[in-house]
């Protein structure tokens, strides 16, 4: 079975046909989130920190940290990324002990995290680009560490299924020249929107399976993708990522953390509620009115896709005993029954004197 190993400084994490599905928290990234960025720019860390920590609270086994801001002040990445990714990541793996995947275009920044990550981080990415294998693949030999490949070159994205299989076998093929082995290559086949592509699932799970049985190698993928510009994405992520799985595919750069509920939403509902006549009790505090109302919840919490993720790990035998299916689903203690044995008595059974 083909494994990939990737390490923090005291925890592994393996990505594998026969192992639970890995999950690469991808909220660590300013690309489109201009408030991440701008706190970025003036050094302000502290959404950095709160994304760590709920993503891995939320179950991801990776954290993907990308720096990739684009500064008014400076607008060279090749001056600002190097540092800002060395700062990022020594500030994220001092809060969490999960494995890191450094992300970048810039070469330099990805030296630049490999330099101080701890472990045996995942770096993302080579593509088939001549000029991106002739830098990249030497950095993955000389700090032995897996690589994400993503299967596009300098043709750009290919729709076609085929092309972007070739891509990655070249990778594969060309990594091997450095003495890099296929178990250290996950490759990304490109998730299309189903949106704009009808096919585009099909060819996902059809290419999973061709890189598992041809190439023998791991994959991962944008699974949000797959959704990009549908209403209720959702809904199409917790039903492609289950059948991607079930395809072979071993690991997601996704967000497992269903986002609070804003007070924004909040005040929209309730003037609604009120429209409609429905008088709430005054001591109903926001918490408890946006369960009531199916809104969600105002703190971060695992998303519906680490349900389906779990769910899929279960059905596919990487769950022993459907332990942490369990777990997971557990409804929470009561206040006070705490440490309370069978029939609700403090301390379980009583010895006799």
């Amino acid at each position: 079975m083909t494994r990939t190993i990737v390490e923090s400084k005291s925890k592994t994490a393996i990505i594998g046909f026969d192992q639970p599905f890995c999950v690469i928290g991808e909220r660590i990234n300013p690309t489109g989130r201009k408030k991440l960025a701008a706190e970025l720019e003036a050094g302000d860390f502290s959404t950095v920190e709160k994304d760590a920590l709920a993503q891995v609270a939320a179950g991801a086994t990776m954290l993907d940290v990308n720096a990739g801001v684009v500064y008014n002040s400076n607008p060279n990445p090749n001056e600002t990324e190097p540092p800002l990714m060395v700062e990022m990541i020594k500030l994220v793996q001092g809060l969490v002990d999960v494995p890191l995947c450094i992300d970048s275009s810039v070469p330099a920044a990805l030296e630049a995290g490999l330099e101080v990550c701890e472990g045996r981080p995942l770096l993302n990415s080579v593509t088939g680009e001549e000029e991106r294998l002739e830098f990249i693949l030497p950095l993955v030999k000389k700090y032995n560490v897996p690589v994400v490949a993503i299967s596009n070159d300098d043709t750009g994205i290919s729709e076609d299924p085929d092309v972007r299989f070739a891509v990655a076998k070249k990778i594969v093929e060309r990594a091997a020249d450095f003495g890099i082995p296929a178990h250290d290559i996950v490759v990304d086949p490109l998730v299309m929107p189903v949106g704009a592509m009808g096919t585009a699932g099909l060819q996902v799970f059809a290419l999973v399976r061709r890189l598992r049985e041809e190439l023998g190698v791991n994959t991962t993928c944008g699974a949000s993708n797959i959704s990009f510009g549908l209403p209720n994405r959702h809904g199409i992520n917790n039903a492609f990522l289950p059948m991607a799985i079930g395809a072979g595919m071993t690991s997601a750069i996704m967000n497992p953390v269903a986002l609070p509920v804003t007070q924004k939403a909040i005040a929209e509902k309730k003037a609604a509620v009120e429209a409609a006549g429905i008088m709430l009790p005054p001591e109903m505090d926001d918490e408890t009115f946006v369960t009531v109302f199916g809104l969600g919840s105002m703190q971060s919490r695992p998303g519906k896709e680490m349900e389906a993720i779990r769910a899929a790990n279960f059905l596919m035998n990487n769950d022993a005993h459907g332990a942490e299916w369990i777990r997971f689903n557990k409804p929470p203690a009561a206040a006070g029954e705490e440490g309370r044995g069978r029939g609700g008595r403090a301390g379980g059974r009583r010895r006799r004197a």
